[in-house]
């Protein structure tokens, strides 16, 4: 059995060679950039930026304010904690010094 041989190597060759100035006259019939072009996308590009970094510090100024908020939270709730023990060991204490009279 003969193996495949359409097309042959010659009429590959020319379609590839074909197919590449086809996409370098595409590549030069671009139009070309100008200055004020460029300086205008540059600009866009750096007020996203600052846009985003603005948005991320906002962000970030409210996780720190929760974060506070819940330490807050936490330290007023040991407080809480601390003066309920307070109340149970004067408790304690009271009738401790009740019985001692007593005797």
């Amino acid at each position: 059995m003969k193996g495949y041989q359409s097309p042959s190597f010659q009429e590959r060759m020319d379609r590839a060679a074909e197919a590449k100035q086809k996409a370098l006259d595409a590549l030069k019939a671009r139009p070309v950039l100008d200055e004020a072009a460029l300086a205008e996308r540059r600009d866009a590009g750096l007020a996203r930026t600052a846009a985003l970094a603005e948005k991320r510090a906002a962000a970030q100024a409210a996780k720190d304010q929760a974060q506070a908020a819940r330490a807050a939270d936490a330290e007023q709730a040991e407080a809480g904690r601390l003066s309920a023990a307070e109340e149970r060991k004067s408790a304690r204490d009271a009738r401790y010094a009740a019985r001692k009279a007593r005797k």
